[in-house]
């Protein structure tokens, strides 16, 4: 992917690309989950996008890598492990402003969102939002979002970095047909940043530079406020590790200087895509392109939960005819957890029955830093993915025993409220 500009050609503003240069990715090898290797290969020949934060990483000690078409850091001057851990037990800070953020406006906002997603956003109060899916006519999954019903009269929608422009691309054309259908509804694509703040000291970190009590504010809510005097801050109670923590969208003229403020706090160390990756993993939570793509079903994925129980009786979501009659006949193949000892589990790894059959593929895998095993999530035929099933897989043509395991793999601590 290059860099790109482009106008919404709607009434409510355009996203624009910010500054580039090429980028060389460190030579270290093995960076937690992933390697340099990967990140090679889909190197573009091209220059790369940068966030606003791209000159702060690199005077931290960040080693900068392609990613989804930007330059981002994989990690900094400690280890992955060390990292890891520091999230798990503290707090660290993590820039996702490669993310597209959006904003859908117009009285039929709400019609319109549920027009290409599961969720239910209707039923959503103030200020609350919900992980969805988009979906496409064959009931596959087009990407994972989060939409928040803000209380300033817009939805707040958050989808990847690696399906940014047909994100952008899918709603635009909606918005097109709507419209000229007489429905009011219009797209603004934000040029913000959006960095995250996640593990169990959060709260002590960012309450002193908040008016909002972060009490009130449980999983999955948020909040527009001001944070240490910047102004025009989206504050939202989620994030992508399992642990307490929330996303704060920000102007970009203003994240330097949070960042800078929030690292003044000795419990605050910077993150990056690899920590990123073996938390989310911990945590059971899926990577678009890995664990979920445009041939899997939110039933095979495991993500039934997504699908709000209004939207399965309407059946008014693109696939829902695939989908809902998933639910209750189950899929031929599911999105289960396993565990192993030894060498570790990577992407694409077979995985077998103890007769050695093949019955699915590794999609994601790691060491747990917490667990101290090797921990993974893959697809198998259904009548195998019961918790306890013992299976093989296949790593370095080597069998190694391995059991089906329930999701998240470690605790999550996500704040309800209470």
């Amino acid at each position: 992917m290059v860099a790109f500009c482009w106008e919404a050609g709607l009434s409510h503003g355009r996203r624009v690309c910010r500054s580039v240069e090429p980028i060389i990715p460190d030579s270290s090898g093995f960076i937690g989950v992933l390697t340099l290797d990967s990140f090679r290969k889909s190197l573009p020949s091209g220059s790369l996008k940068k966030t606003a934060l791209f000159d702060f990483h690199r005077q931290h000690g960040g080693k900068m890598v392609e990613f989804a078409g930007w330059s981002m850091p994989v990690q900094y001057k400690e280890s992955h492990i060390a990292s890891h851990m520091h999230a798990r037990q503290h707090c660290s800070l993590f820039d996702v402003s490669h993310m597209l953020q959006t904003k859908v406006h117009g009285k039929d906002r709400v019609k319109f969102i549920e027009s290409l997603i599961v969720g239910d956003v209707a039923e959503l109060k103030d200020n609350q939002g919900t992980l969805s899916l988009f979906t496409n006519e064959k009931g596959g999954i087009m990407d994972d979002l989060i939409v928040t019903k803000a209380s300033q009269g817009y939805l707040y929608v958050v989808s990847n970095a690696g399906c940014a422009d047909k994100d952008s691309a899918h709603m635009m054309a909606k918005v097109k047909e709507l419209k000229a259908t007489g429905y009011d509804v219009d797209l603004e694509f934000l040029d913000e940043s959006l960095i995250a703040l996640q593990g169990p000291s959060m709260v002590r970190v960012l309450q002193p530079g908040l008016s909002d009590d972060l009490r009130k504010l449980p999983f999955m809510t948020s909040t527009l406020t001001t944070v240490f005097g910047i102004q025009g801050c989206r504050v939202t109670r989620c994030g992508y590790t399992g642990e307490d923590g929330v996303e704060i969208s920000v102007p970009c003229s203003g994240v330097v200087p949070l960042a800078e403020r929030l690292l003044m706090d000795d419990e605050v160390r910077l993150a990056g895509l690899g920590a990123r990756d073996s938390l989310r993993l911990e945590a059971g939570l899926c990577l678009y392109g890995n664990d979920i793509d445009e041939n899997t079903t939110p039933v095979e994925a495991s993500l039934v939960w997504t699908i709000g129980k209004r939207r399965r009786q309407t059946k008014d979501f693109p696939g829902a005819d695939i989908i809902v009659p998933q639910i209750k006949a189950k899929p031929g193949r599911k999105r289960v957890g396993l565990v192993s000892t030894g060498p570790p589990v990577r992407q694409h790894t077979p995985i077998l029955s103890p007769n050695g059959r093949v019955i699915g593929e590794v999609t994601s895998g790691c060491p747990s830093p917490c667990l101290k095993q090797n921990v993974a999530m893959g697809y198998v035929e259904t009548g195998f993915s019961k918790v306890g099933t013992p299976v093989q897989v296949e790593v370095r043509k080597k069998m190694v025993d391995a059991v089906i395991s329930k999701m998240p793999f470690v605790t999550t601590n996500y704040y309800s409220g209470q």
